[in-house]
């Protein structure tokens, strides 16, 4: 079993001649791992479980089988949902300019995962000579990261402080029935300015937003074993076959056979 650490101060461990390292570390439900940054890229992956990165300028949902790109700097908390173990790789900085330019989740195919794990045990701040196997190894992990695919498991959350109130309410109870007109009445505005003043926030139309939203929080409880009929109604669906529906449609996957599968039916 990988120890139960502190990622926090593990980034000056990387040897100065190694394009990365990685470690293991396990984690109840619900531990939190308090605001942080690290001066190197880092990738975090579960193999079990589903990590949630908060931002100040949104939330990533990481399930099995993918896993989240951090630019260096982005200060960032992480909560678990359900048991996880995550496998964390920290950049090093010379590696940067061919690999992701912003923070985003990735696929992690079957190749990049056992890249990961056995990085893994090659431990941090050791120097590695550069024709070894285990230099090799590292450098071909950071060389499939150039290839794998960016993921929509991304939530963002408005700057101005209005629309930001409005959406961590809808977060908080997503199963609320609450009009677009309602909401922005609310806030005093027309329909109208509020989905031009959303989507030059955030980037994303209200609705997409707010289907995006139920799905990734929905994906939280899923991890914690809920049932998904008790899912589907505490976020606004009114049938199991509706929310499976969606759920496939943006995931690849029924909420039944998703974890059991980590992703798709494949």
């Amino acid at each position: 079993m990988a120890a139960f650490l502190d990622t926090t101060h593990y980034q000056d461990l990387i040897a100065a001649n190694a394009p990365c390292g990685a470690l293991a570390i396990d984690y109840p439900h619900g531990h939190v791992i308090a605001p942080h940054r690290h001066p190197h890229a880092q990738l975090l992956y579960a193999i079990e479980g589903v990590l949630c990165v908060e931002t100040a300028d949104g939330r990533w949902v990481v399930p099995p089988t993918r896993g989240v790109w951090l630019q260096p700097d982005v200060e960032h908390l992480v909560r678990m949902r359900g048991d996880v173990k995550m496998r964390t790789v920290f950049i090093n900085t010379p590696e940067l300019p061919n690999l992701p330019q912003q923070s985003c989740v990735l696929d992690i195919p079957p190749l990049l995962r056992e890249l990961i794990v056995s990085a893994v045990g090659l431990g941090l701040g050791v120097e590695l000579p550069p024709d070894s196997r285990a230099w090799h190894l590292l450098r071909l992990l950071v060389l499939e990261l150039r290839s794998v695919p960016v993921l929509p498991l991304y939530l963002p959350l408005p700057a101005e402080p209005g629309l930001r109130g409005m959406c961590e309410a809808l977060m908080a109870e997503p199963d609320q029935a609450i009009s677009v007109a309602q909401l922005a009445e609310r806030l005093s505005i027309a329909t109208r300015t509020f989905h031009r003043r959303f989507l030059a926030d955030t980037g994303m139309r209200f609705g997409h937003w707010r289907q995006q939203a139920r799905l990734l929080l929905a994906l939280e409880q899923l991890a914690r074993g809920d049932k998904v009929i008790d899912v589907a109604l505490a976020h606004g669906y009114t049938s199991q076959s509706a929310f499976a529906a969606m759920f496939r449609k943006h995931f690849g996957s029924v909420p039944s056979r998703f974890f059991r599968n980590g992703a798709g039916d494949a």
